[in-house]
């Protein structure tokens, strides 16, 4: 609260601006150095936003079960997850991939996450949705609200579980978006980074080991997650993330044969492209003129540095933004904070260092007659 004072009541004393124009969303055909076997594809910086790769980024198709990643999200975020329930027969009478789950069997959100996330279970996708919001239509409902909110504007869902459905569809831009606000929940990077979870289920509950079917795990030493899919329909669909040195990638295909090539492919490009910059704005000039204080002005310093994932390009093209009061009254402490440092992309904030006072300033020991201090505080406050 402090802070939103602070910042109410002054304009800003250093302003630091230039133009950020962000990289080209570069096509298939732009890249000659990335040739890629999917049919739609995208590559994103999950900090910045920004784009480094795309391919009919926005082309609408099914995306089999890289769906139950907004599944796996929104039971989670339902809670209750180590509450035990009996799963409904009629949920898990399901085709296709499966955890394993019979009638009768007693089972957890947490246990169903995993089970939806590792092996892909569709009979833990189905379950879970109707424990959770009582039908599979109902559950559909809030897919598809929790996709408005999250700007996933040419996506629509039917089923939990990403089987082919009429009028089911996404596309990798949109996936994207899902993944990097899904990638913020510990539950869900937890669950989908494990190559193995062991969790409870049957009747009655007896211990299981699920395997993930993502073999990029295995094979891509920063790989963190995400989630496979195929249908006869969507054919093979991935999205996968990855973590190097404060870089963090999110990749997505849809239709993509070699798909694990493909991320290998991305992947490799982005870490090339992108590192993580130590972006700290110098603080060793900044003062704050306190009144009725032993000292005429204190120093500032910023609580912490400014490492942002960035190209090339970027680097010489953030925009950093200092708030500071036109002046304090005396008594403030050292590390009290006075203000804050904000550094943006193309109007998108990236983050915000707090800014404090370097040393503390107690309260003048001979004090000013009413009509000095009346002169001091006005010419504070005009800044002369």
């Amino acid at each position: 609260m402090k802070l939103k004072v602070i910042a109410a009541l002054l304009s800003a004393v250093i302003l630091c601006r230039t133009v950020y124009a962000e990289p080209n969303q570069n096509t298939d055909k732009d890249k000659g150095d990335i040739s890629l076997s999917a049919q739609s594809a995208i590559l994103v910086e999950a900090h910045t936003g920004t784009v480094l790769y795309a391919k009919n980024e926005k082309e609408h198709r099914s995306i089999a079960s890289t769906t139950k990643i907004m599944t796996a999200l929104l039971t989670i975020e339902a809670g209750e997850l180590d509450k035990r329930f009996v799963v409904d027969p009629v949920a898990i009478n399901v085709e296709g991939t499966s955890m394993g789950l019979k009638q009768g069997d007693t089972v957890t959100r947490r246990a169903l996450c995993a089970g939806m996330l590792l092996p892909s279970g569709n009979d833990a996708a189905n379950a879970a949705a109707i424990n959770v919001a009582g039908s599979m239509s109902a559950f559909a409902e809030l897919m598809n609200k929790r996709a408005a909110s999250l700007g996933m504007n040419d996506s629509r869902f039917v089923t939990p579980s990403g089987l082919d459905a009429d009028g089911q569809y996404s596309c990798a831009y949109d996936l994207a978006l899902l993944t990097a606000a899904a990638l913020q929940n510990d539950t869900f990077s937890e669950i989908c980074g494990s190559v193995k979870i062991q969790t409870e289920f049957g009747n009655p509950p007896t211990k299981r080991t699920l395997v993930n079917s993502n073999k990029l795990l295995y094979s891509y030493p920063d790989c963190i997650g995400v989630k496979t899919g195929f249908t006869d329909n969507a054919k093979r669909t991935l999205v996968s993330a990855a973590e190097r040195d404060g870089v963090r990638l999110i990749a997505v295909t849809l239709n993509a044969p070699n798909d694990w090539e493909d991320h290998t492919k991305l992947l490799d490009y982005g870490f090339e492209k992108v590192k993580n910059t130590d972006a700290s704005y110098d603080c060793s000039k900044l003062s704050l003129p306190v009144i009725g204080g032993e000292a005429e002005s204190i120093g500032v310093k910023a609580l912490s540095s400014a490492k942002l994932p960035l190209t090339d390009e970027q680097r010489e093209h953030v925009e950093v933004t200092v708030y500071l009061p036109k002046f304090i009254y005396a008594g403030v402490v050292a590390g009290e904070t006075v203000g804050e440092i904000r550094y943006e992309l193309n109007g998108r904030e990236l983050v915000t260092v707090p800014l404090a006072a370097a040393e503390s300033c107690g309260k003048a020991k001979q004090e000013l007659s009413f009509f000095a201090a009346c002169v001091k505080f006005f010419r504070g406050l005009l800044n002369i």
